[in-house]
């Protein structure tokens, strides 16, 4: 039986079928419906972790008790987790593990741009990559047989395209694995480093094992066509080199490190003109060129954002290379060059969202404020503009610290914000670094009450797992104050007037402060409230609302207007109208 799936759906059904009883993850875009899928399944434990490293900790401990697991995060998320995963290439597995990295191309929902692909290089694991929604699928069994038959963690390294588009996938049933009986080996576990010399040969051996598995583990295959052109490909790029080329030579690669060095130069030696098309980085040019092979890759083929069968296209038309017909012409046949342009739409704060309240006021107060990664970080664009750094998750905390370092006028002029998801997946550590070495920080957590940005996944603040069960919530202010923190002061950011006070307070004081800005997500609340609405006569015109950028609110003929639809009755626009012009009793959003 086939049904439609996108990448991330055929991944967990792989994961599924293939008997893995764990998966574990950090939720984050493209990989989040991975682990929401999977729970799905009977059988099956599956769990958010407060960041990914502690995930692979947990996939690791699963995979050496004898378990199937897969560990997903996005591409970012596998910085948090390299620590643990160097040492587990060294240490293997037991059961199968799967670490699933959703690399973002394009940046749709990122805050860089990378080419995971050279950490399983330089971790020196096997890296697998899926075309379509049948091998993203197809490959996690794949890869569970890899890893327990090379004794390594695998990487399964997907992109944004094959995540979220769909196509058709055949079902099977669930293969019941029995769990792999557990021997204590510290030899092979405890990376002490007299034994971790020893695994660091192992290492090496077992790469050159897989090095000859990828020659003929039918993961990477010819398709010869007219040999004046030969390409090789992979990932998603293979689609689209397909469609571009109908008629070339492909070399598709599925197992992409190690790479297949004899199969590479049988098809280079085969071709008169050999080509690379991939994604982001010259992760397989670069490796083939160090075969001494002469091959034209990034030349043609740019090496930032996300490829595109027109980009293939463009790129082999100016080589001089036949493309399919629908490609001959230089309008995009992708992109309906008649159909209306759609109206412009920058990321906006949802209507309601209490950051908005919390910007406002910072930005009032032309405080310095360094930022953190999540919805929040929406804040920095206009009109509210009250962000001035966003560099990874949790940095916030710590690079606050260190513009005071820098320069002692910041104090009472600087606050980092952080989200509580974000807080406890790693600003912990660097509120904890304030307290130890004197600073004297006010960290601001916008505590949401669940983690928002990438879809209203649970963390161990909510109350709830990955499977609706309940669960212990974490204290932030008990927290905040076990690491040290004496002054915590917790207000509803929608009260400015309360707010701003606070935050003056605690600026003020020589010692690090915590202030839990707390009101639940706006979209958290499914009970219908009565939205604003604008008396016409009492408004001015002053767009004095205007200035929050609630997607509500509109001016239209020299008044201000809110739409019923989107407002939630927050009435934040309310509390900042002068000319007490905002009101409850617009028409009902339900």
């Amino acid at each position: 039986m086939k049904q439609l799936m996108s990448g991330n759906v055929a991944i967990a059904r792989g994961a599924y079928e293939a008997g893995v009883t764990v998966g574990v993850g950090y939720p984050g875009t493209p990989s989040t419906e991975i682990l929401e899928n999977f729970i799905k399944y009977p059988g099956i434990h599956a769990q958010w972790s407060p960041n990914e490293k502690v995930a692979l900790e947990v996939g690791a401990g699963a995979s050496i008790g004898g378990a199937r697991a897969i560990v997903t995060m996005k591409h970012v998320g596998v910085n948090v987790a390299a620590d643990p995963l160097f040492t587990l290439a060294y240490t293997g597995v037991n059961g199968g593990l799967i670490l699933l990295s959703a690399d973002d191309p394009g940046m749709h929902s990122s805050q860089n741009e990378q080419d995971n692909r050279y950490y399983a290089l330089a971790a020196k694991i096997p890296c697998l990559e899926p075309a379509d929604s049948q091998e993203a699928k197809d490959m996690v069994a794949q890869a569970l047989e890899i890893s327990e038959r090379f004794d390594t963690p695998v990487m399964l390294r997907t992109t944004t395209r094959v995540s979220h588009s769909q196509s058709m996938v055949e079902i099977k049933d669930r293969q019941p694995v029995e769990l792999k009986p557990y021997n204590k080996n510290p030899q092979k576990h405890v990376m002490s480093p007299g034994n971790a010399k020893v695994r660091r040969v192992q290492l090496e051996q077992r790469l050159a094992q897989l090095k000859e598995y990828s020659e003929t583990c039918g993961l990477n295959f010819i398709s010869w066509g007219d040999k004046q052109v030969g390409v090789i490909t992979s990932g998603i790029s293979y689609q689209y080199v397909q469609e571009v080329l109908p008629n070339a030579s492909l070399l598709k690669l599925g197992f992409t490190n190690p790479l297949p060095e004899k199969m590479i130069r049988h098809f280079a030696a085969q071709v008169d003109k050999l080509y690379v098309v991939e994604e982001l980085d010259p992760f397989i040019e670069m490796q083939v060129k160090a075969m001494g092979l002469d091959v034209i890759g990034k030349e043609i083929i740019a090496n930032i954002g996300e490829l595109s069968a027109y980009d293939v296209a463009q790129a082999f038309k100016k080589q001089g290379v036949s493309v399919a017909p629908q490609y001959v012409q230089s309008a995009n046949p992708l992109i309906d060059e008649q159909a209306p342009q759609a109206p412009g739409r920058p990321p906006v704060l949802c209507a309601g969202c209490p950051h908005r309240a919390s910007f406002h006021v910072l930005r009032k107060l032309k405080l310095t404020v360094t930022g953190d990664i999540g919805c929040y970080t929406l804040g920095s664009a206009p009109p509210l503009s009250a962000i001035d750094t966003c560099l990874c998750m949790g940095a916030s905390v710590g690079m606050s610290y260190g513009m005071e370092l820098a320069n002692p006028e910041f104090k009472g002029k600087t606050v980092a914000v952080i989200g509580d998801s974000t807080f406890l997946h790693s600003g912990v550590t660097g509120l904890m670094d304030v307290v130890y070495n004197g600073g004297s920080t006010t960290l601001i957590i916008l505590d949401n009450r669940i983690t928002a940005m990438t879809g209203h996944q649970q963390n161990p603040a909510t109350g709830k797992t990955l499977m609706g069960q309940p669960a212990p919530e974490v204290d932030i202010e008990a927290l905040v104050k076990a690491l040290g923190v004496k002054r915590v002061q917790v207000v509803d950011p929608i009260n400015i007037g309360v707010f701003e006070k606070i935050i003056k307070e605690e600026i003020a004081a020589a010692e690090p402060s915590v202030i839990v800005a707390r009101r639940p997500c706006a979209l958290l609340n499914k009970e219908s409230q009565q939205p604003m609405t604008v008396i016409k006569d009492q408004c001015i015109g002053c767009k004095m609302c205007m200035q929050i950028g609630c997607p509500a609110l509109s001016f239209n003929d020299k008044k201000a207007t809110i739409d019923g639809i989107q407002c939630n009755g927050c009435g934040l626009c309310s509390t900042i109208c002068k000319q007490q012009a905002i009101v409850k009793g617009g028409q009902n959003n339900a």
